[in-house]
This record gives structure tokens, C-alpha cells and sequence, in this order.
């Protein structure tokens, strides 16, 4: 079974508790890496790395460990495509699946909507994690680790 890994600097607790438990339900290895102490269960499949505050630390920590086949869990676009081109599968907490397809184009809008906030332009940051958020992660992540599951 590939590993999940989760940028947990910004995972919200309602996505980190619905990895939980999907990696206990399915038997899954989880790695949380955070530059601070993520509170978990105690767990067989559930474990959290600290690494140092140091900038990307977490990122890098990620990189340097997940596998071609692993999940990544994360919104952070760069690190998104340093996994994709790792062999890695990739889904926000949102449940959006990231790809070949779809990353660049996606960098492309971050790095342009940077540009313009640090030109003075007020763009507005990300909307809140809703109930509807939950429930696509959920199922997204469901789907996921079922389809790698029929594999084994």
C-alpha cells in the first residue's frame, strides 16, 4: 500500500482527524511533517514528523521521502509539482486531484496572483473550509485509497 504523506504546516483539523481515520480504517501508513508538534492518536499507521523551522523544511522533508505511487496531501502548489514529478499522486484537502494536467497551469495563476498582491492589488485570500470541503476530501480520499486497495 503506498504511503500518504500530509503537509500538515496547514492541513485543517477537520482533514487531518477524516486522515486519521481512513488510514486506520484501511490499514494505511500516514506521515504527518509540520515544523511544529501535530497532536495525533496514538497509532500503528499514524505518525507525525517535526522537522526544523527553517523555510520549506517541511516541503523538503516531504521530497525527499515520498516514493513514486505515495499520496501527498497538500495545497501547496510548489511542492505539488516537485511531487508530481516524483511519481507521487497528489489531492488538496479539498479533495481537488492535482497532475501532469493540471499543476502548471495552476502554478502559473499562484505566481501570477502573488504579482499582483505584492503590487498593492487586494485579491483576497482562500475561501473558508466548508462542510461541502469535508465531505469532497472524504470522498475523494475514500476513492483513492479504494482503487490502490483492489491493487494489492
Amino acid at each position: 500500500m503506498p504511503t500518504l504523506w500530509v503537509d500538515a504546516d496547514a492541513c485543517p483539523k477537520v482533514a487531518r482527524d477524516i486522515i486519521v481515520r481512513a488510514a486506520e480504517r484501511t490499514a494505511t501508513q500516514a506521515w504527518f511533517v509540520a515544523n511544529h508538534t501535530i497532536p495525533l492518536p496514538p497509532s500503528k499507521w499514524v505518525k507525525a514528523l517535526s522537522v526544523s523551522h527553517g523555510f520549506d523544511a517541511a516541503d523538503n522533508e516531504i521530497v525527499a521521502r515520498l516514493e513514486a505511487g505515495d499520496l501527498l496531501i497538500s495545497s501547496d502548489l510548489p511542492l505539488a509539482l516537485e511531487a508530481i514529478d516524483k511519481g507521487a499522486a497528489v489531492m488538496t484537502t479539498r479533495g481537488e486531484i492535482l497532475d501532469r494536467n493540471n499543476i502548471r497551469a495552476r502554478v502559473q495563476m499562484r505566481d501570477f496572483m502573488e504579482t499582483l498582491r505584492a503590487s498593492g492589488e487586494h485579491t483576497g485570500g482562500p475561501k473558508g473550509y466548508s462542510d461541502a470541503d469535508r465531505r469532497e476530501f472524504a470522498n475523494a480520499l475514500d476513492r483513492w485509497l479504494a482503487r490502490h486497495a483492489r491493487k494489492l
